[in-house]
């Protein structure tokens, strides 16, 4: 049965493998479609090819040692420094055959099960140059490499203090810029690493531009971390990234490291479940540019120009990008609006590198964040609630500027330095500026929730009237990250951190009131002021501890002071101050035979802080204020390689103290309030897989089996007597139950075909099993499971001066499935008949797109 769920199709004869999964070796292009090859100083020359059994004609210099062996067909061998020492934990890749391994930790490697022919290898490790060369295999060969270390920064140890390394015993997936392009044409963030395994993305609009979200072994996104080269892009109040703040930023990255569960120490929001790293694209070395043009269903396009200097004056180099995107969106007014901008600039120097990044984004999207109520969603699937009114006829109508209007800028500026002895030094300061407001129209409000009662007559007519509003937020973020490296054929070692504050004000404006009487308008009628510092240290270090066994230790300190002050949009006083100081401790042991097998075991643990909303629900009620919670995340991986297949398998246990979840329960002020539920846990395994049966087909696979569960659930609701309507709040104890938004079963598959140069053909499906959306386990409550797939094809032509010409088709969910992604609601019962009351948020169904690109 999940064999037939997960029967899908992609296309690219150059890579195969799991779509976006990557190689537990940092940097290595294994058999796995999407994953960039990362690794310091990637230029090197090719040899040309040998023409007797085994052998290789080697580049100058590269200190390469050939032996001819008459065993079966592979390729094995030793990567030693200059000074003999073996290089643990190199890169070994057959880049043309989607293929490869990792030393173990004497230096030696093995790649296994090759055809006759021949293949281009490339061996590299962080700090060293890598080695390049074409081999001719005819049997087997024996290929020792010595590795000179570089002499120049490369723009990857910006990043490389907050990934996962080349022996780190955490589950990760990376995938390369090539890979995200593929993926999609216009869409946010969360639907291009779709295809990551355990990951489900959402999309308000339908259409996946706009408000989108994902979620990673069912973590929400308040608790994902997520930086950019190192920078925390998290909201520090609500702890979430906002993607449509960010729009078209998939054009303007280098690769993408996914973690699943704790992962390794990094800045800003604690990881609490799964953590995403963003490295920017680093500006080409040769100068170009190119133009992107799509357009397609819903009226959605997107014109992107990009343009580089290449290396001037053997030094500096420079890009700039700029991006419009507009669509009318698949649910009704949900418009966006969007448009974004990336200037990067790189000057480089033996021991030295500096390097800027200036991001701004602008958006203006409908504001389709309500969702559709489940009594309607069976007749009018495109229904928006929001900007509904009444007028004083009796007809109907929407309120046009019913939207969300926010612009947000980044400013990064970076320096490293390598010493002698392979230490690097990376540093970075941040400043991130955000304004915006989202403006709405109310009807029958009451002028006591803004403060206005003693303004206006008691008569009903005027105490009641409809409203104009805007709620602002004015912010910025500001600080320093930085980080320690030395690198070593045996041991490396990080020590790194960070020092930010966020100042955020919240506030509201009216812009116009019915009976608006001596009310000025833009009339504030609340603020609320939130600080929030975070200071944070980490140590890592990963060590060979015999041939093939390493172990890895990683301390992290975070100290957290949060406070806000005034009140908030319904009057209600939110004055607090809170201190945390987590202690996030991480070990594990990583093992390879340097032939293709690894395997991990690791434990961590992490803790989180409550959100502003969090807090905010809760004011007034001491007793309901949350509390930190606590993660214990056990994890162990292996994984197996050879030149047609590459299989995977995860397993994770996430035992959780006091998470904090929704029980339905109600503060003493009449607002529902998150618990620290005592115990909770996810378990599961994650199996990933591909096959490459020729160089044109590419076969790939991911499965998520996994159980969530709260143990001694208590849900809080009202009853209500229709006989007078009089409530009574109750309880009930449920036992074990799912943890919502927490499916049993996800999965993707695909197969990539290339039938000629230059034409690939894709098929990519996905499935998620049932979601319920509270915790009491009501198929009322449910996001029913769904299957959706995906079609592209594209073509490329060369042009005959300079550059190339592609042509895009895509058909996103192709077999037009009527499917939602998200949904929220809850329950209440009448005279102790449960009652349901849900908002859903219902996917396009098949739709279109087509682009052209030309880069010269």
């Amino acid at each position: 049965m999940l064999a037939s769920i997960f029967l899908t199709v992609i296309v690219n004869g150059q890579k195969s493998g799991i779509a976006g999964q990557s190689s537990r070796v940092t940097g290595q292009k294994s058999g796995i479609a999407g994953q960039s090859s990362g690794v310091a100083g990637q230029s090197s020359g090719v040899a040309g090819s040998g023409r007797n059994q085994g052998e290789m004609i080697r580049p100058q210099g590269q200190g390469e040692t050939i032996r001819p062996q008459s065993q079966g067909n592979m390729i094995t061998g030793r990567v030693t420094d200059c000074g003999g020492v073996p290089m643990a934990g190199a890169s070994v890749v057959l880049t043309d055959a989607g293929m490869g391994v990792a030393t173990d930790n004497e230096g030696r490697y093995a790649l296994r099960g090759l055809s006759d022919g021949s293949y281009n290898l490339r061996i590299s490790f962080t700090g060293y140059e890598p080695h390049d060369t074409l081999v001719v295999v005819r049997g087997s060969a024996v290929v020792d490499v010595v590795l000179n270390e570089v002499l120049y920064l490369a723009p990857e140890v910006i990043v490389r203090g907050s990934r996962a390394g080349v022996r780190t015993p955490m589950a990760h997936s990376t995938i390369g810029s090539d890979e995200l392009r593929k993926r999609d044409l216009t869409r946010d963030m969360p639907f291009l690493l779709s295809l990551t395994p355990s990951v489900v993305e959402t999309s308000d609009a339908g259409t996946g531009i706009g408000y989108t979200s994902m979620r990673i072994r069912g973590t929400d996104a308040s608790r994902i971390n997520i930086t950019l080269d190192g920078i925390p892009l998290n909201d520090s109040e609500s702890q979430q990234v906002f993607w449509v703040d960010l729009p078209d930023l998939a054009s303007s990255t280098g690769s993408v490291q996914v973690q699943r569960g704790v992962g390794t120490s990094t800045n800003g929001a604690g990881a609490f479940g799964a953590s995403v790293n963003i490295s920017s694209q680093t500006p080409p070395s040769e100068a170009g540019a190119s133009v992107d043009m799509s357009y397609g269903s819903f009226n959605t396009s997107r014109l992107s120009a990009k343009a580089w200097t290449g290396m001037l004056g053997d030094r500096f180099n420079m890009m700039i990008r700029a991006s419009d995107i507009r669509s009318d969106g698949y649910v009704e007014h949900s418009a966006a609006d969007i448009k974004s901008a990336m200037i990067s600039g790189l000057w480089s120097a033996p021991s030295d590198m500096i390097r800027f990044n200036v991001i701004t984004g602008n958006q203006k999207t409908g504001i389709s964040w309500w969702g559709v109520p489940v009594e309607i969603l069976s007749e009018n699937r495109r229904y928006n609630p929001a900007g509904e009114y009444v007028d004083s006829d009796g007809i109907t109508r929407y309120y046009e500027d019913e939207t969300d209007v926010y612009t947000q800028n980044h400013y990064h500026l970076f320096y490293s330095h390598l010493f002698p002895g392979r230490v690097s030094l990376n540093t970075g300061v941040h400043l991130t500026t955000g304004m915006g407001y989202y403006e709405e129209q109310n009807s029958n409000i009451d002028l006591s929730e803004y403060g206005l009662s003693d303004m206006f007559p008691s008569d009903p007519a005027v105490r009641e009237p409809d409203i104009v509003q805007r709620k602002w937020l004015d912010n910025i973020f500001y600080g320093t990250v930085w980080s320690l490296i030395r690198h070593g054929a045996a041991t490396e070692w990080t020590l790194g951190g960070a020092l930010n504050r966020y100042d955020g004000d919240h506030f509201g404006t009216i812009l116009w009131l019915e009976y608006p009487g001596d009310l000025n308008p833009g009339h504030e009628w609340y603020r609320n002021r939130g600080l929030k510092d975070e200071v944070n240290i980490y140590g890592k270090v990963n060590t060979s501890l015999t041939g093939s066994l390493s172990g890895f230790l990683d301390l992290q300190l975070r100290h957290i002071i949060y406070r806000f002050e005034g009140p908030d949009a319904n009057m209600k006083k939110l004055d607090g101050s809170y201190r945390f100081l987590f202690f996030n401790p991480k070990a594990g042991l990583f093992w390879s035979n340097g032939s293709g097998s690894e395997a991990f075991v690791s434990a961590a643990v992490a803790h989180r802080e409550p959100t502003r909303a969090e807090y905010k629900d809760a004011a007034g009620d001491h007793s309901a204020t949350p509390d930190r919670e606590r993660l214990i995340d056990f994890e162990g991986g292996y994984t197996f390689r050879n030149s047609t297949a590459a299989l995977g398998v995860n397993l994770y246990y996430m035992r959780y103290r006091d998470q904090l979840v929704p029980t339905g329960k109600i503060s003493i002020t009449g607002y529902p309030i998150k618990t620290n539920v005592p115990d909770s846990y996810r378990t599961g395994v994650e199996l990933s897989g591909n096959y490459r049966p020729s160089p044109v087909v590419a076969l790939m696979m991911n499965l998520t089996l996994s159980r969530s569960r709260i143990r001694n659930f208590r849900n809080h609701y009202f009853n209500y007597n229709t006989d007078d309507w009089s409530e009574e709040y109750l309880h009930s104890d449920l036992g074990t139950v799912d943890i919502a938004y927490s499916p049993r079963v996800t999965g993707s598959a695909g197969l990539e075909i290339s039938p000629a140069e230059r034409f690939l053909l894709s098929l990519t499906g996905k499935y998620v099993g049932r979601q319920y959306f509270d915790n009491t386990m009501s198929a009322d409550r449910a996001i029913d499971p769904y299957f959706v797939s995906s079609f592209s094809a594209d073509y490329g032509f060369r042009l005959k001066k300079a550059g190339e010409l592609k042509l895009r088709l895509m058909v996103n969910n192709l077999f037009d499935t009527r499917y939602e992604n998200n949904a929220y609601g809850g329950m209440w019962t009448e005279d102790g008949e449960e009652k349901t009351w849900a908002y859903y948020f219902p996917q396009a169904g098949i739709n279109y797109s087509a682009a052209v690109s030309i880069s010269f």
